[in-house]
């Protein structure tokens, strides 16, 4: 007989009771111990005596995929859109290699994933036995972690620790391999009078000096052309520490902008707000980092989407960077104060210190009439008298339906990604769902699905593209059997647009297989898989069509034939800088005197 010291922190019935349990038996009611009530799976061989623990447990609900990279997105969208850890069970071979994708992308932007993978026998692995593969050796680039099981009394302390690793810090995902036969076998345990269930101990970043957070206020106060600039990281951090970025952005009568990974940490309806930043970003966001004195970087990594050319990135600029992850400090822009610590603990120690300088607001008065001449410039707008839709107007149309209305949404990748990102409002954190750093198309109709999971009540809505949207388009059938009523609004124009782009623009118009051909009746298909669904090609029914959508019952897809030749503007071609900003094909932007 096994004791409970065996098994630290295992949960179980009642102290000094005796019971005998199965090793998939001991890994779910760890999970429950921490917390997990949803995982996202599909079954296999060498999982199955996981799945029949499954069967009965009524405490974990099981949302059962068509495909493992839908399952790790799901689980994605529902940590986003939670800030809790998505679950995910897959089986051994091809079950974990079709998660890499998926776990790639939660790496990427930070997102706490645990997969649980079956594994074959212990005395098989190494044997080239059926869908055996090397899942350890597989996920290690994209996981945060990884471990496998390999005696029953490691169960508990494995997932434990992989449960730890993936929320502290810096989240991301991570993954337990537990082989078939370790799963299977019964062994008993005993419960000791007082049995330890919690979790590890939170880790405790290294917080910031008071020297350095003192510097910081410092140049914030004597900033006169300041710029705050939040990511991802910021989101993560909870809504407490975007609300302290807010008051210091306010405090400071700031210009503020985000990242794509931001959006929503710093609300769209607030008048310092300049829209998102980056190769896609607004005239008004890109010009002001290129022109300021100071950039306060909270949560962001300096990607190069954002940064564009390095050497021409803030020549101005002082720069302040707030990170978790001590790694992300002076990695690709030098800092001239990092401070390393929890996004929320080093804003709030951040605005005390700025409480005792005297700010004055006038100090800035050049700086916000420099920005609104450029905010003048109108750098997304459109004609929309055409009869026709643009995919501007079809973003543009989405955003005044689903403002006020608190709709968290996801998109694929490609042109109508950075439309949405450039004209959909949202005003707090963990309503938008996208994949930045990977760009996974695939991504949007499982992450929307895993977010609706969570939050049943709510409106979701998945922007997809006709290329993204047949990467998983086999997920329709998992919203209709856990009744999720996701919307799926398809910006429709029949090529993979943003390959397109770049084909037309920096490749002579040499259009090699960008062209989809015999894409499905989408209508059609949606109705297959028990979805309601209607096409719009005019601007005049855009309207109608969008409402009849997003206020159905059950999932929708509003297929949206939009002008084929459309290209994203603004846009800071590949190797510019931020001043370096086209306009249209043939309009660079120059400053106006």
């Amino acid at each position: 007989m096994t004791s409970l010291s065996a098994l630290p922190g295992l949960p179980l019935p009642a102290p000094g009771q005796r019971t005998t349990l199965t090793g998939a038996q001991v890994l779910l009611r760890t999970l429950i111990d921490a917390g997990v009530d949803t995982v996202f799976g599909y079954p296999g061989g060498a999982v199955l005596p996981l799945y029949d623990a499954l069967h009965q447990e009524p405490r974990l609900r099981h949302v059962l995929v068509r495909h493992e990279q839908a399952a790790v997105h799901a689980a994605e969208g529902y940590a986003r859109s939670t800030g809790r850890l998505g679950v995910v069970f897959v089986t051994s071979g091809p079950g974990i290699a079709n998660t890499v994708s998926g776990l790639l992308d939660a790496l990427c932007d930070s997102v706490p994933v645990l997969c649980i993978s079956g594994q074959v026998a212990t005395n098989l692995i190494g044997t080239n036995a059926f869908q055996e593969c090397d899942a350890i050796g597989i996920s290690r680039s994209v996981t945060k972690w990884n471990a496998q099981i390999g005696t029953y009394g490691e169960i508990a302390n494995t997932v434990r620790e992989a449960i730890h690793q993936a929320t502290q810090g810096r989240p991301g995902p991570v993954l337990v391999d537990m082989p078939k036969n370790i799963q299977a076998r019964e062994f008993a345990v005993q419960a000791e009078t007082s049995p330890n269930s919690s979790l590890l101990p939170a880790q405790r970043p290294a917080q910031a000096a008071d020297a350095q957070l003192a510097q910081a206020a410092a140049l914030i106060a004597a900033a006169r052309r300041p710029v705050f600039y939040g990511g991802g990281g910021l989101v993560n951090a909870g809504s407490e520490a975007c609300a302290a970025f807010a008051r210091l952005v306010r405090m400071k009568d700031a210009p503020c902008t985000l990242t794509l990974m931001g959006l929503g940490a710093f609300p769209a309806s607030d008048p310092r707000w300049l829209g998102m930043l980056g190769m896609h970003g607004t005239l008004e966001a890109n010009l002001a980092m290129h022109g300021a004195d100071l950039v306060v970087c909270v949560g962001a990594r300096f990607d190069d989407r954002v940064t564009g050319r390095l050497d021409g990135f803030c020549p101005h600029a002082k720069i302040v960077h707030i990170d978790i992850d001590p790694g992300s400090i002076n990695k690709l822009v030098q800092a001239d104060v990092g401070l390393v610590g929890d996004c929320g603990a080093v804003l709030g120690e951040l605005e005390r210190k700025l409480q005792a300088h005297a700010l004055d607001p006038a100090a800035l008065r050049d700086w916000w009439r420099t920005i609104q001449r450029r905010r003048d410039a109108d750098c997304l707008g459109f004609a929309s008298s055409a009869p026709a839709i643009s995919p501007q107007m079809l973003m543009h149309a989405l955003a005044e339906q689903i403002r006020g209305t608190d709709a968290i949404v996801s998109t694929d990748v490609g042109q109508h990604q950075m439309w949405a990102a450039q004209y959909l409002p949202f005003d707090r954190p963990r309503r938008w769902l996208t994949s930045g750093g990977a760009g996974t198309m695939g991504y949007g109709l499982p992450a929307a699905i895993g977010a609706q999971v969570a939050h049943p009540g709510r409106l979701v809505a998945c922007v997809s593209g006709d290329a993204s949207i047949l990467m998983n388009i086999q997920e329709l059938a998992t919203a209709v059997q856990h009744r999720c009523p996701v919307k799926l609004i398809l910006s429709n124009n029949g090529c993979m647009g943003m390959v397109r782009q770049w084909q037309e623009l920096h490749h002579g118009g040499r259009y090699s297989h960008s062209w989809s051909e015999a894409l499905p009746d989408f209508v059609a298909l949606a109705r297959a898989f028990g979805w309601r669904a209607r096409r719009v090609e005019q601007a005049a029914d855009l309207e109608a069509a969008l409402r009849e959508c997003l206020s159905s019952d059950g999932p929708y897809l509003l297929d949206v034939a939009v002008e084929q030749a459309e290209n994203c503007f603004p846009m800071i071609p590949a190797g510019r800088a931020h001043n370096e900003v086209m306009l249209s094909k043939e309009r660079m932007y120059e400053e106006l005197p």
